[in-house]
């Protein structure tokens, strides 16, 4: 807002336009000089005249204003508001204004995609709250979000799952925990197929019926994705995610025919030791394998069709993957074989990649048993926030209630917090922590907006720009005052970066970078004061922040809670 301001003021008077001018616009690193600093570089090379001799006659010229003084410090224009003025404004204007950068384009986001018959691990936990957290930002800032839970129901895995079910499987086992009972069956027949190497064709014989049609094989198919949708969607809800569409890798199964179809008529398939393949060898990359040796699909055929159909059924001007960066080399070869296939669209197709999440160090492995299931985490997180809350806060009503939306908040935030191409080595400890860089810390400084809103009684009014009328804005003058404002008219950079970027982290981080600053000023600013005009004019600034940080915390997946 600050940058904007003078960014339209300046252009009035130089040859750069409003947007030119807010990108060279600068915070001076002593704010002694001013609030912001516009060099004037850029200007020098235009006019052929020294930045300095530019600066000071812009500072001559420009008219006053009411809401800053001006002056020239060398090449810098030094701009220093006046910062009443401009708290007023902010506060009356109802805050920080939202950027509708979307323009209403329609993203599709393919987000989670767990597989059936094996367990949500706590390494699902990046796709489902990276992509949570982006459908959310996205339509925050004016983009038609869709997401897509793109299930792994299909594949040569399910011809294992039955062999393997068929032979050592349980039904009565199986009905407590049948994910966990799935999860055995699974790492058995891997390792008794290491002995048993007939293992591996029985279950390909059994995929290949479950891709006729076998109604046995398709039986077993079907009671695996119930059971596995049922513990999935438990753990959904408590992560707070819905999808508009659930479909499987299985849906597409019908479509698949046409693109190779396509595929052949363009000339775009050849033949590579029995397989069909579309070269790349332009770009450097392996061949894209659209048909095994033995004529069965593969996920890149899918995936062109699931591509096609996202595009032309379900309308999306963008689709957004987001998959491990593991993944990388598939994602280049599935768009750059859309671009041969002749979709001009394919170049709106984007793999949003995250790193690995680690434990002790240590990559997780479904295959050999090597899991941390997400829900026992989650219900760890809960069991360890209940401790703290035990004994920091032991008469707090719905302790449990609190509990759980710490802990599970706790892990969403600290997956967050970390930008998402880094490998994230989960600790407990450190993200179910009520200080430092956590989502406690935050969701407690939230808590704290409210208790101050609370303890101004009844006679405060339940909006922020409420207070607008009663308030005096010389009272918050001070600097603590002035930073908090600041820090608050950051957010709609905040969110428009973290969109563009496709980088949830880029506003948890904003959130960290508020709640102190707000705690600076609860600590140095007397807020409930007992003067009416003063009272009013910091309490706007607490429920202001109040708005901006359980926006924040909710596009997050995270929940703002009244009382901690």
């Amino acid at each position: 807002m600050l940058k904007e301001m003078i960014a339209a003021s300046l252009a009035e008077h130089c040859s750069l336009s409003s947007q030119q001018i807010e990108e060279l616009l600068e915070f001076p690193p002593n704010e002694q000089l001013g609030d912001v600093a516009f060099p004037c570089f850029a200007l020098s090379k235009l006019m052929k005249q020294s930045p300095a001799l530019i600066a000071g006659q812009l500072a001559a010229s420009l008219p006053e204003s009411s809401r800053w003084t001006i002056s020239a410090a060398g090449p810098y224009l030094n701009f220093k508001f006046n910062r009443a003025a401009v708290i007023e404004q902010f506060a009356r204007n109802g805050g920080a204004q939202i950027q509708e950068i979307g323009g209403g384009k329609r993203v599709i986001i393919d987000m989670s995609s767990p597989n059936i018959a094996k367990p949500f691990g706590i390494g699902h936990l990046r796709s489902t709250m990276i992509g949570n957290a982006l459908y959310n930002l996205l339509h925050k800032v004016g983009y038609d979000t869709v997401n897509v839970n793109h299930l792994g129901d299909w594949g040569t895995q399910f011809g294992k799952m039955i062999t393997a079910y068929l032979k050592w499987g349980d039904p009565a086992s199986k009905a407590g925990d049948p994910i966990k009972a799935y999860l055995e069956l699974y790492v058995r027949f891997h390792e008794e197929a290491e002995h048993q190497p007939e293992l591996e064709s029985e279950a390909r014989e059994w995929f290949v019926k479950l891709e006729s049609g076998d109604p046995e094989a398709n039986r077993y198919w079907r009671m695996f994705i119930e059971d596995s949708l049922a513990a999935f969607n438990k753990l959904y809800d408590r992560l707070g995610v819905a999808f508009d569409h659930y479909l499987g890798e299985s849906f597409y199964n019908d479509k698949m025919d046409a693109v190779v179809d396509q595929l052949t008529r363009q000339g775009l398939l050849q033949e590579s030791d029995g397989a069909l393949v579309v070269r790349l060898d332009e770009e450097g990359l392996p061949p894209c394998i659209i048909k095994k040796s033995d004529g069965s699909s593969i996920y890149a055929t899918r995936d062109l069709a699931t591509a096609i159909y996202r595009h032309d059924q379900m309308l999306g001007n963008e689709l957004l993957y987001v998959v491990g960066a593991e993944q990388s080399l598939h994602f280049r070869q599935l768009f750059l074989v859309l671009e041969r296939m002749g979709f001009d669209w394919a170049k709106d197709c984007k793999h949003i990649p995250f790193g690995l999440m680690l434990m002790d160090g240590q990559k997780m492995s479904t295959r050999r048993g090597k899991v941390v299931f997400l829900e026992d985490v989650l219900d760890e997180a809960a069991a360890h926030a209940l401790r703290i809350i035990e004994d920091k806060n032991p008469a707090l009503a719905g302790k449990a209630e609190v509990a759980e939306a710490v802990g599970v908040g706790a892990v969403i935030f600290g997956d967050l917090l970390h930008s998402r191409l880094h490998e994230v080595n989960f600790s407990l400890e450190d993200v179910v922590n009520f200080e430092g860089e956590t989502g406690p810390y935050v969701q407690y400084t939230y808590a704290r907006t409210q208790s101050l809103l609370r303890k101004a009684g009844s006679s405060a009014p339940a909006e922020p720009g409420g207070y607008a009328d009663a308030a005096d804005y010389r009272y918050a003058e001070s600097d603590p005052s002035w930073q908090l404002t600041k820090a608050l008219m950051r957010y709609p950079d905040a969110l428009a970066q973290a969109a563009q970027r496709y980088e949830p982290s880029v506003a948890a981080r904003y959130l960290i970078e508020l709640a102190q600053t707000f705690n600076r000023f609860y600590h140095h600013e007397k807020i409930i004061t007992g003067n009416p005009a003063e009272q009013a004019a910091k309490l706007a600034l607490v429920g202001m922040t109040a708005d901006t940080l359980e926006d924040g915390l909710k596009l997050l997946g995270v929940k703002a809670l009244k009382e901690m």
